[in-house]
């Protein structure tokens, strides 16, 4: 372990750094300045199409160098994007400057550098960034991390169907079950959970300062905006977002989907404590037996001891990734009037609760 690992406040950057390399690319805040540039990039680009006088089509050349800035963003990028917000003191502001740097010796690009970021608010690049960052985390990690489980677990059922188990309820012996009808009903609630998360909306918008398109009605007041932000957002990747249009907001996107997508992840967060729970003490009175692996020390002082520990991680990541995901769906929908900056560093803590669930979500597919 290196010494930044070693001296990191986050485990989740520290201890379990190398568990947790594919959501980092997505969830970091390298990964947050990516969509920023793919954000400000398919906007760019749009507005080329848009049929203004004062910005013609792009050529074929100048978008595919555009996309390519998205597609080959890496950290250095990111690093320089650091280096400009030094200056701007403004992270957004620090992207849109990054990007017209990148215009240089390109004159068709530089005659068009103004329209880099027009009429947009920052929160337009921020939520549809956001947006874009939980879309990925969802679909690339979290599902296929609970599918994991799921797959373990009906494995479980089948193998197991006709095995018998003593049921206990009230913590008292009771009438008998099997051992693949229990993981059964994890199955079924499991299965219900992961649908949830997975038909929650993840929505966009981009209709300015405090969503009523002013800039963009005082540049061009015959042209439908409206119509414009909804291409933007919904036509799919590279040349829009393929996202859900919010038509209305403040100058945030109200982030109730935000709430709807942690709360349905709380909940299958919390079906599986209760799962590690029950395996735990399952374990404890025989009906389970751990395989000890090449090498472990189950106890310091009694080597014959194979501890729990994966169920016991799982539990205790589940819980704090629960935490983190009840404050953000409880704090992320309220906002002062228009607009207020208290969403702006809770929103930044999304990867550490996609971070301990991930992390438990390993420890039950191993377990």
């Amino acid at each position: 372990m290196s010494l930044p690992t070693l001296t990191a406040l986050s485990p989740l950057d520290g201890r379990y750094a190398a568990k947790l390399s594919a959501l980092r690319p997505i969830m970091s805040e390298h990964g947050y300045m990516h969509r920023r540039v793919q954000v400000e990039v398919a906007w760019f680009i749009a507005l080329s199409d848009a049929g203004f006088a004062e910005f013609k089509p792009l050529t074929t050349g100048a978008r595919a160098y555009l996309l390519g800035l998205v597609k080959n963003f890496c950290e250095a990028d990111s690093l320089a994007i650091k280096e400009i917000e030094k200056t701007t003191n403004h992270d957004v502001k620090a992207v849109e400057y990054w990007i017209k740097s990148k215009f240089e010796a390109r004159p068709e690009l530089q005659r068009a550098a103004e329209f880099v970021h027009f009429a947009c608010t920052s929160e337009d690049i921020n939520n549809t960034s956001h947006a874009l960052q939980l879309r990925s985390g969802r679909d690339q990690i979290v599902l296929p991390s609970l599918d994991r489980i799921l797959l373990k677990l009906r494995e479980m059922a089948h193998v197991f169907a006709d095995t018998p188990m003593l049921s206990r309820t009230h913590g008292q012996t009771a009438s008998p079950t099997t051992v693949g009808k229990e993981m059964a009903n994890v199955v079924m609630r499991l299965q219900t959970a992961c649908e949830r998360i997975a038909a929650v909306k993840v929505m966009g918008k981009m209709n300015g300062a405090v969503g009523n398109y002013n800039a963009h009605l005082s540049a061009w007041p015959d042209f439908d905006w409206e119509a414009f932000s909804r291409k933007v957002v919904e036509t799919p990747e590279p040349l829009g977002l393929g996202l859900t249009f919010q038509p209305y907001s403040i100058q945030i996107e109200p982030h109730d989907y935000m709430a709807e997508l942690f709360d349905a992840m709380a909940r299958a967060n919390t079906i599986l404590i209760d799962l590690a729970r029950d395996i735990w003490g399952y374990v404890s009175l025989g009906y389970f037996r751990q395989r000890p692996r090449a090498g472990e020390v189950g106890s310091s002082t009694m080597p014959h001891k194979v501890n729990p520990i994966d169920f016991e991680n799982a539990e205790g990541n589940l819980g704090l990734a629960n935490a983190l995901l009840r404050h953000l769906s409880e704090k992320l929908p309220v906002s002062r009037w228009q607009r207020d900056l208290t969403d702006s560093t809770v929103l930044r803590n999304m990867g550490v609760a996609l971070g301990h669930a991930t992390l438990a979500y390993a420890r039950c597919s191993r377990a």
